[in-house]
This record gives C-alpha cells, structure tokens and sequence, in this order.
C-alpha cells in the first residue's frame, strides 16, 4: 500500500495486521480520488474526516494531496497504533481519536469531505453518515464517501447519491446533502 499523489506520492503505508480492518488498496483509491478530483477541483485547503480509519490511507492521501486537516476517527487499538505509525513515516502527527464514529459528539463545524469504510455488510456508514448529519458534521458543501460490498446499497435520508462505482469487490458511492 502506498501513498498514489500529492507531495508523499510513492512513500508506503502500513496496514495493522489481522482480520479486524480492510485497507482500501490503491486501485480503489485511486479511483476515489479520481471521482472526487473531478467534483472538488482541488483538496487544497479541505477539512477531512477519515471515519472507520483503519491504516488512514485515506486522510493521509487527500492530507498529500494538500488538505489542511484530517480527523482519523477508529476504535480498533492495532489500527489506532498503524495510524500513528505512517503518521510518523509520513513526519505528520495525525489527529486520531480512539472511539466509534457513532460515539462521537457534535462538530464544531462541517467537514469539507468525509470518508467512511465501515465493515463490509453491516450499514454502518449509512447509520453514521445519518447520525453525524444531525450533529452538525455535515453541511451543504460536504462530499461524503462510503465504500461498502459491491453488493450493498447506500440510502441515507437527506442525502442524495451523486455516483456509484464499482472497483474489485468494492462498491464506492459518493454522496451530497439534498438542497
């Protein structure tokens, strides 16, 4: 696994070893940052939140890429210590907190993007992505992503699907507040 772009292209990540979390693998995240490139323009400047966190590739790709902040969100403690660990190789120190994304309490403001890999088959992203919108973590301008099971569908009430892409097993669905 390896950072795809940004001023860290190249540079490897470490995934925590088990069964207990699932890195995105890079052709997954490539494809996602494709998708969101082509909507957001640039990641400069974003607020990012990379919920179900794992390895944080993905907070520590779009933070490559030039977003400003990434809040790691994950509750497994392997995972937590691999985060802090390509924090480290990466000379970041990430932001982690060490909870379940449905623990956490209102924002102080919305997040520009927000990544969710829950466990596969469990609707997990959906129930977080409708909790964290009632606490403020969300806003009109927020692009939201879930990866799930290529089989699994994404239906959040007050969000509207903007695209669906399948890589490997994966299923990826982007998402925007209803105006």
């Amino acid at each position: 696994m390896r950072i795809i772009a940004g001023q860290w292209r190249g540079r490897p990540l470490v995934a925590p070893k088990g069964d207990a979390t699932r890195p995105t693998g890079d052709r997954t995240r490539e494809t996602l940052f494709s998708m969101l490139l082509s909507r957001v323009g640039s990641f400069e400047g974003l607020a990012v939140g990379d919920f179900f966190a794992g390895s944080g590739a993905l907070g520590f790709e779009a933070l490559s890429r030039g977003a400003a902040s990434c809040l790691f969100v994950e509750q497994d403690r392997a995972a937590i210590d691999t985060i802090r660990a390509n924090g480290d190789k990466l000379g970041v120190r990430p932001d982690v907190h060490q909870t379940s994304v449905l623990s956490l309490g209102p924002a102080a403001q919305p997040l520009d993007l927000i990544f969710m890999d829950p466990p596969y088959g469990t609707g997990a992203g959906a129930v977080a992505l409708d909790k964290l919108s009632r606490l403020g973590w969300t806003g009109p301008a927020s692009w939201i992503s879930i990866e799930t099971d290529r089989r699994e569908d994404v239906a959040v009430k007050g969000f509207a699907i903007d695209t669906v892409r399948d890589v490997g097993k994966a299923r990826l669905t982007l998402l925007r507040a209803e105006a």
